[in-house]
């Protein structure tokens, strides 16, 4: 198995609930976060109702369908995600929880701690540098797509 960590932070220029709310909208994510240069292509939730803990997802990637649930949800401050990959026969290829944590630095101003965790298994856990520098890139897109989404707003 292989672990991977990572922990960005941005200031974004909007208030703490609205940055939580654009954070928190499955499907609003396909208005906002990149496809190009990106691995994501679209999101969608896969559960009824609201947002909140076991919310179900899933997002269609260059490397197919990844499943999700919404494993932590404390609005405004605090919400988590929750991923994996499967082989055909059923195996976990890799999994990864990407969280942020919110805090009002104004009444305008959010700071977001973008953390994220990645574990691979079996041959996957051989490509994890290979994984952590892709989840990386993406992390730092999200986080600059967020922050271009309140600018064009």
């Amino acid at each position: 198995m292989g672990e991977a960590e990572l922990d960005l932070q941005r200031t974004i220029k909007a208030p703490i609930a609205d940055v939580f709310d654009r954070l928190a909208d499955v499907e609003g994510h396909n208005t906002w976060l990149p496809r190009k240069g990106s691995i994501r292509r679209s999101s969608r939730t896969t559960s009824p109702g609201p947002t909140g803990v076991g919310t179900t997802y899933e997002d269609s990637t260059l490397f197919g369908k990844a499943p999700g649930e919404v494993v932590t949800f404390d609005r405004p401050e605090r919400l988590v995600y929750h991923w994996w990959q499967k082989a055909p026969w059923g195996a976990t290829l890799a999994e990864g929880w990407p969280g942020y944590t919110l805090t009002s630095v104004g009444e305008r101003e959010t700071l977001v701690r973008h953390q994220a965790q990645l574990k691979t298994y079996g041959i996957y856990g051989t490509a994890t540098p290979v994984m952590k520098r892709i989840a990386l890139r993406e992390r730092n897109a999200v986080l600059d797509a967020l922050e271009a989404s309140f600018r064009e707003s």
